[in-house]
């Protein structure tokens, strides 16, 4: 059976897909391709990662059933920290100073938009003036900052613009993101995140939060729509 782990194909036997003896190229560098996972993955950190239905019984085609959900979304939601952030924050005696994001993450945010037709919102739980100024400077204007329920948060967002919940995608990187990652069509995590998130993502990205994660999601989605 296929599986998808860390982005990576793996054979029955948990081993990489290589070039074939005929000169045709596997798709082990494609994050729509997956492989077949024979018992619980691990990832190079030696984590099992679950990944919904990529190796459940019964799911003949788990690559189809990443590509088809990838190609439906319409609307990327996002958690800031852990998934663009590294989950990391610099404190003064004034406070919150100051977060770090990646320039990669940001490019996957205009590739979505540009080559995808898919835009970007921002769902967080914290009241960031940082994320305030990312989100301006990537002119994404559904920023949501303070948000604790953020599936209740996913209602009022599908009413207001008429998606299914199929035709949006979602990436989180803890407990707090479990109950959105399971209303969404496509949900995604870090290689970093924490076992529940993990457990309860369609695709866990090669890249941890802060350093490419996002961007991984981000090719995932514009590769299934090219």
């Amino acid at each position: 059976m296929d599986g998808v782990v860390n982005g990576r194909p793996t054979t029955g036997h948990g081993q990489q897909a290589t070039e074939t003896a005929s000169g045709q190229r596997s798709a082990a560098s494609d994050p729509l391709q997956a492989a077949a996972v024979e018992g619980p993955a691990t990832d190079h950190f030696g984590r099992h990662a679950a990944l919904e239905n990529t190796a459940a019984v019964g799911n003949p085609s788990p690559v189809l059933d990443l590509h088809e959900r990838a190609r439906a979304v319409r609307l990327v939601l996002t958690d800031s920290d852990g998934v663009l952030t590294d989950n990391g924050v610099y404190y003064s005696a004034r406070g919150e100073e100051m977060k770090r994001f990646s320039i990669r993450d940001g490019m996957g945010v205009e590739r979505l938009r540009k080559l995808a037709g898919v835009e970007v919102g921002i769902i967080t739980g914290e009241l960031s003036g940082a994320v305030e100024q990312r989100a301006a400077k990537l002119q994404i204007s559904e920023l949501h900052l303070g948000i604790k329920d953020k599936a209740n948060l996913l209602d009022q967002i599908l009413a207001r613009t008429g998606l299914e919940p199929r035709e949006v995608a979602f990436i989180g990187d803890d407990t707090n993101d479990v109950e959105i990652m399971g209303r969404v069509g496509l949900a995604g995590c870090p290689a970093d995140a924490t076992p529940f998130a993990r457990a309860a993502a369609h695709f866990v990205c090669p890249s941890q939060g802060g350093h490419g994660a996002f961007r991984d999601f981000a090719e995932l989605i514009i590769a299934a729509k090219g």
